[in-house]
């Protein structure tokens, strides 16, 4: 009994502390307008997993008794799902409106080897179910200290230039299948004896989902939590208002593909605090495809700040879709140390939008890669294995990328400064404003094609590392 009441005043503590947060503190001295984020409000019902049958062994599917304990609290107006310790094996998790998936710091959220039990009603879909996904939902919280695993590596594929020999050989030693060249490797035909579900190495490569999705949801909830190894990108609101990502950690292996950190895809009112990202693609991204009907669109009043960046391909990021625009965008007090491109902005024909109202800030960089600043249009995704995809030939959706504001920026050690190239004949890179960065380059200080891209650089030191000659 005692043990039990001792549970429960744990859970109303917790359930006071996410309707009583303070984000307005982040939203003093803005260089720009940016509407708050508000907080998220989840009735006061707790439900623990284990009462619903699950076994924490990591043997037991509790695809089953996750779906139980969501709609009995859907039942009830909403509430808190509670994973206490052990680890947790499951098939896809869907919220509902009202709810929160709270982990127990020593829970771990494991998803199964098991491809079928991805798929949704319709078994033709090109991608399967995400890990954990809602839509159309409004009040959707994921709390803890615990870890959401992907198991991606039942997914992704890997490319041998990026792994060593020792990784390279654990990979064959799961099965799977090496591309003719042998410079790829495919999760197919598996030792683990779980079945495929599509015709081809290459298809099923296609068909991989995001550990997290949430789309066309309002007011959404993501703290503390550690997102790991996911099949695709790990943290990915879609067409969501008023999101709060706060003290989240985002890892992977640093040579795997397309594991994105934080993605925010034509998203309004969101609050990115306190993250830790270190992953194989781009830490924090913001994208923006074309509208869709009955869902918002372009990336708008978004705050970044306090966040720290490890490997990535890009520690803030813009793209490569921004079709619908990026406006009112403020990222400052980050570091990002060991990424591959400290703000990246990259687009391409078809593929690009307008910037407005967008301001960086006081930002520390160390041992990035290549450059600290880059703007690139001529951007084209090439999915593993097809290293042939051209550029679209249209003038449509051309990148605009303008109205940039970079300020405060130091960096120690990178290949480039400033990188930026347009389009020959259009307006593509302008009105951008780089003011007040030290930046200590290895190669090259500024390679900015004056034809093309017109950057404004006020007191920006650009010093030569003469201790890489």
């Amino acid at each position: 009994m005692m043990k039990k009441t001792m549970l429960n005043l744990c859970l109303m503590m917790a359930t006071l502390a996410v309707q009583a947060a303070d984000y307005s503190k982040y939203y003093t001295q803005l260089p720009t307008g940016v509407r708050p984020v508000e907080p998220v409000d989840i009735p006061d019902n707790t439900i623990s997993l284990a009462d619903m049958g699950a076994v924490g062994d990591g043997v037991t599917l509790c695809t089953d008794a996750f779906a139980k304990a969501i709609d009995r609290l859907a039942e009830k107006g909403g509430g808190r799902l509670v994973v206490p310790q052990g680890v947790w094996l499951t098939g896809p998790i869907g919220l509902k409106s009202n709810t929160e998936l709270h982990l127990d710091k020593n829970a771990i959220v494991y998803f199964s080897p098991d491809k079928r039990l991805y798929f949704g009603q319709d078994k033709r879909q090109s991608r399967v179910l995400p890990c954990i996904f809602a839509e159309k939902c409004t009040n959707i919280a994921i709390t803890g200290e615990g870890i959401i695993d992907g198991n991606g590596q039942q997914w992704r594929p890997v490319k041998r230039g990026k792994m060593s020999d020792v990784e390279w050989k654990a990979y064959l030693d799961m099965g799977g299948q090496v591309s003719e060249k042998g410079d790829l490797w495919y999760p197919w035909q598996m030792k683990s004896g779980y079945p495929d579900i599509a015709n081809s190495p290459q298809r099923q490569e296609g068909m991989r989902n995001d550990l997290v999705r949430l789309t066309d949801c309002k007011n959404v909830l993501v703290e503390g939590v550690t997102l790991q190894n996911s099949p695709r990108f790990h943290l990915h609101p879609c067409y969501c208002e008023n999101v709060i990502i706060d003290g989240v950690t985002v890892r992977a292996p640093w040579n795997v593909q397309n594991a994105d950190g934080i993605d925010l895809s034509d998203c309004h009112r969101v609050l990115v605090v306190n993250a830790t990202v270190n992953v194989g693609d781009d830490g924090i991204c913001l994208k923006s495809g074309k509208p869709r009907k009955n869902s918002i669109s372009g990336c708008e009043d978004i705050l970044v700040q306090h966040c720290t960046v490890y490997h990535a391909h890009g520690g803030f990021v813009l793209g490569s879709e921004t079709v619908a625009g990026m406006r009112s965008i403020v990222a400052r007090n980050c570091r990002f140390a060991g990424t591959d491109v400290g703000l990246r902005f990259k687009s391409g024909a078809g593929r690009g939008g307008k910037t407005e109202r967008m301001y960086i800030s006081d930002i520390v960089m160390t041992d990035i890669k290549d450059e600290a600043v880059v703007f690139q249009c001529d951007y084209v995704n090439r999915p593993a294995g097809n290293d042939n995809a051209q550029a679209q030939q249209t003038l449509e959706f051309l990148p605009d990328f303008q109205d940039i504001h970079i300020s405060n920026v130091v960096c120690r050690g990178c290949r480039t400064a400033i990188k930026a190239s347009g389009m020959e004949g259009q307006k593509c890179v302008h009105d951008i404003e780089l003011a007040n960065c030290t930046i200590v380059y290895d190669k090259q200080g500024a390679e900015i094609d004056g034809q093309t891209a017109q950057l404004k650089l006020d007191n920006v030191r650009l010093l030569k590392n003469e201790c890489k000659e």
